[in-house]
């Protein structure tokens, strides 16, 4: 991995708004950053992310490793041609718009092949996250599909829950399996769409500094249900404001 590029993995349970704020830091970081690389991954089966990013994914790297998969089979036999190959591939897949590439993984195969394709296509995710500066990666619910799935390390993790007890209470695990599992940097909390933000007084809440507090925001609630994409918010969204918050918590603006 380039020791600059900067990972930024989202998790939490589902429901919490995880992909819109990872829409919301990827715009934010092509706004502070116009000149850097940014790379968003969708890493969540269900795609949301390229719908508030306004993008439409055409491939995703299941796609490329299925068909890598039967290729594999029949001509490419040096490991070295797979990894060309599988980088052509994703490349190729890959939107460029306003500022940033996108990738979506897609839907893992049920208990299918998990041979060496996988070990690859980790590979050249890694390959591919060494041209990049900036790397956003909104995940499905639960950590361990970070490490498992997509990259062994990322620098910054951002823990997403709402304001619920039960919500914050499983910042703790999570915590505890990032711990074991990812390597990162830095660690922080985004409570989000909390109805009562002042209530929240901790500086730290399962041993997680809390990097930012985001009131409901009603604007991007319409944002979904329309269908549009985060770079159609107001600059003064109550969530791009959070992100913002967030970014500059982490250090990253």
């Amino acid at each position: 991995m380039g020791n600059h590029t900067k990972i930024v993995a989202l998790t939490g349970k589902g429901g919490v708004g995880k992909t819109s704020l990872s829409a919301s830091i990827v715009r934010i970081l092509t706004e502070n950053y116009p000149d850097s690389k940014i790379l968003a991954i969708d890493a969540d089966p269900a795609v949301g992310l390229s719908v508030a990013l306004g993008v439409k994914p055409e491939h995703t790297l299941d796609e490329i490793r299925k068909k890598m998969t039967e290729d594999v089979a029949d001509k490419l036999k040096e490991a070295q041609d797979i990894l060309a190959e599988a980088k052509f591939q994703l490349y190729d897949s890959m939107i460029e718009k306003d500022g940033f590439a996108f990738l979506a993984i897609g839907r893992p195969e049920a208990a299918g092949c998990y041979c060496a394709i996988n070990t690859y296509l980790r590979k050249v995710i890694e390959m591919l996250v060494d041209d990049f500066d900036y790397v956003v990666i909104d995940g499905e619910a639960g950590i361990e599909q970070i490490n498992r799935r997509v990259l062994e390390k990322v620098t910054h993790l951002v823990c997403v829950s709402d304001q619920s007890r039960k919500g914050l209470q499983i910042i703790e695990t999570i915590k505890n399996v990032a711990d074991e599992l990812v390597m990162y940097d830095k660690i922080g909390l985004v409570v989000n769409r909390a109805p009562l933000p002042d209530k929240v007084k901790e500086k730290e809440i399962g041993g997680v500094p809390v990097v930012a507090v985001i009131p409901q925001d009603d604007a991007m609630t319409e944002n979904d249900i329309e269908g549009r994409s985060v770079f159609e918010l107001d600059d003064s969204a109550i969530v791009l404001n959070g992100a913002r918050q967030a970014l500059r918590g982490l250090g990253l603006i």
